[in-house]
């Protein structure tokens, strides 16, 4: 896309061709790859910031150095499993969404390998707008959850019963998310099952 083209479209709030051919193209070239590859490629193309974890106590440490590194002060955090791994980084957090929170970690429902995007519901984020979470969320999920597609996600979750708020976020490059909010920093704790 030529200079010009750019500025226009930058001004009219137009989305640039190229970003969104490139996550396509980046998609089709990677159909062939296993799920866990293709999802980490376009998660990471996305804008997410992607950490493999062989285990939990690799786990703990990376979710320590984003503590540290993005001065994270205060959390959303109301999973009780969750909480344990932030009382050992001694970490604070809230079990309520309160507008102290710097950062959100939560689980979540699936892993999209189709486009890079993360499904979450009222499991992980309770009666939240994913849009109300602060601008840095940190996600723990399996292997096990990465699905092929939004449809495959849709029929394991109708197998799992009535799931409310359901919603998906991707990375803060995304120009799949209408609402995104540009400063979100979304970081992955991907865990080996």
């Amino acid at each position: 896309m030529s200079l010009f083209k750019r500025i226009v479209s930058k001004l009219t709030n137009q989305p640039e061709e190229e970003d969104k051919q490139s996550l396509e193209k980046l998609g089709d070239s990677l159909k062939n790859a296993d799920l866990d590859y293709k999802f980490a490629q376009l998660f990471t193309h996305s804008g997410g910031f992607f950490n493999y974890c062989a285990d939990e106590a690799e786990a703990l440490q990376t979710l320590n150095q984003i503590v540290k590194i993005e001065g994270i002060n205060n959390m959303f955090c109301w999973d009780k499993e969750l909480q344990n791994f932030l009382n050992v980084v001694k970490t604070p957090y809230t079990s309520d969404f309160e507008h102290s929170n710097d950062a959100a970690f939560i689980t979540c429902e699936y892993l999209i390998a189709y486009d890079g995007r993360i499904m979450l519901s009222h499991n992980n984020i309770l009666h939240y707008h994913s849009s109300r979470l602060p601008n840095k969320i940190i996600i723990m999920a399996n292997v096990s959850q990465i699905v092929n597609n939004l449809n495959d996600a849709m029929g394991k979750i109708k197998r799992n019963g009535n799931i409310k708020n359901l919603t998906s976020i991707s990375g803060n490059q995304s120009k799949l998310d209408t609402s995104s909010n540009a400063n979100t920093k979304l970081f992955l704790l991907l865990l080996e099952d």
